[in-house]
């Protein structure tokens, strides 16, 4: 493994003469970039990880992409989706407001799946290698993830104009930034020979798993982790922490704090999904029996957002389980079900998740939902309301949602999710009411 220049010269730079102990000079300022339809809210263990390394918070930036679905054509406009010019225009903004907040003149780059687009698109292509020291870039289908004739001008098209262009030089990389792929061994979906992902899942992608490499670049491969898991594992943590502050994590573990305080925005998902942010949402805040899931006492906080989808804040303790309900006007009441949160977060950001057709006939809809990765069968137990979710299939990790629909019979009673050693316990709420459960797994 090739190992970073910048990251030996941080590790040697403690001792510059025997018996003479030198500070480590600060790592610099760090800015993460989520994937396709995500947003800033999938680093909030990678944040409270660094964060619990001495890495200031006001050093970590975690963006939210205001459209982050690409275009079907990259270059026709289409409603709430963004091209890759837009997507590296808003990176450049980012990268000036981070240097210009913290006065560093470069900063670090961490991207998940098209989060890295705008990343080497910026350092490569729009002379940005100045400004950037480290780019760490996960699960980033650098090489696409087909080479469909009929999709041709998709972003992810490994033959179309911007991989092209991405990928048209004799190297991947200039040598003023020091690149870091992670990529999984063979787990990623979005990394296969056949398109597994697709309606027609034996058709031949023109990629392979190991199409996140870069040329020139440190290649990490990550065994089994997912697609997302190769930015938001506490595996991927160790390794871009080890590369851009130059030594090993102190704490794996998150280290919490007493009293947490949470805010963030309330984000569209209906029509299209967006992180634009949405007025006129009441969003309430309960604790939560951590056996029951039934609250205790009243609203811990009670808040109308405003123009900017503001939603707090709130002050809690580590230990407590929430219940956070989003009322939000066009989208269905969501009674989204957290796990105590061990640190504070400014990025507790939320999305209101639509019934389908055919939940609105239930009595109660519960969704087991993991945004930092997948569900792998049989790598991960996974059960939710006392059984593997007859969804799940064997081999690559393709889901991260998992649902239950329960008769009106039974609402009111508690709903368990488990993901290996996390359990999270939630209630379902009457579909016919415009109501449904989401169990959001921290881990």
């Amino acid at each position: 493994m090739k190992i970073s220049r910048r990251a030996l010269f941080a590790s040697a730079a403690v001792l510059a003469a025997p018996g003479v102990l030198r500070a480590q000079p600060a790592p610099p300022p760090i800015l993460f970039i989520h994937g396709n339809g995500d947003h800033a809210a999938l680093w909030q263990t990678t944040l409270w990880r660094f964060e619990s390394n001495g890495i200031p918070r006001d050093r970590l930036m975690a963006v939210n992409m205001p459209d982050p679905l690409s275009r079907d054509d990259d270059l026709v406009p289409q409603p709430n989706r963004s091209s890759t010019v837009e997507q590296t225009d808003r990176l450049t903004d980012f990268v000036a407001d981070l240097r210009a907040r913290t006065g560093a003149p470069r900063v670090a780059l961490v991207g998940n799946s098209r989060g890295g687009n705008p990343i080497r698109d910026f350092v490569v292509h729009r002379g940005g290698a100045p400004q950037v020291s480290h780019a760490v870039l996960c699960g980033t289908p650098n090489r696409g993830t087909s080479d469909w004739p009929e999709s041709r001008n998709r972003e992810f098209n490994g033959k179309g104009p911007f991989l092209t262009r991405l990928n048209g030089g004799t190297t991947d990389v200039v040598p003023e930034t020091d690149f870091l792929t992670i990529r999984s061994a063979w787990n990623d979906v979005y990394a296969q020979p056949r398109a597994i992902w697709s309606p027609t899942p034996d058709r031949p992608t023109g990629t392979d798993v190991d199409g996140p490499e870069l040329r020139g670049a440190t290649n990490l491969v990550l065994g089994e982790l997912d697609h997302r898991e190769t930015a938001y594992h506490w595996r991927a943590f160790r390794e871009q922490f080890r590369f851009i502050v130059g030594r090993e994590p102190g704490h794996i573990a998150v280290v919490p704090e007493a009293r947490p305080v949470l805010d963030g925005i309330v984000t569209q998902s209906a029509p299209v999904v967006t992180n634009r942010p949405v007025p006129d949402a009441v969003v309430e805040v309960f604790r939560t029996d951590p056996e029951t899931g039934a609250r205790i006492g009243e609203a811990l906080h009670r808040r109308t957002t405003g123009a900017d989808g503001r939603w707090g804040p709130v002050t809690v303790a580590s230990d407590w389980p929430l219940e956070i309900v989003v009322a939000a006007p066009g989208h269905t009441t969501t009674h989204i079900y957290r796990n105590a949160f061990p640190r504070s977060s400014d990025v507790v950001h939320l999305r209101p998740r639509a019934l389908a057709a055919a939940e609105r006939s239930a009595g109660g809809v519960v969704v087991l939902q993991r945004p930092r990765g997948y569900f792998g069968i049989p790598r991960d137990i996974v059960l939710l309301d006392g059984r593997q979710p007859a969804t799940l299939r064997p081999g690559v990790a393709v889901a991260a949602a998992a649902t239950v629909q329960l008769p009106a019979a039974e609402l009111g009673r508690p709903v368990v999710g488990v993901f290996n050693t996390e359990r999270i316990v939630a209630r379902a709420w009457p579909a016919a009411e415009g109501r449904i459960s989401v169990a959001e797994l921290t881990w």
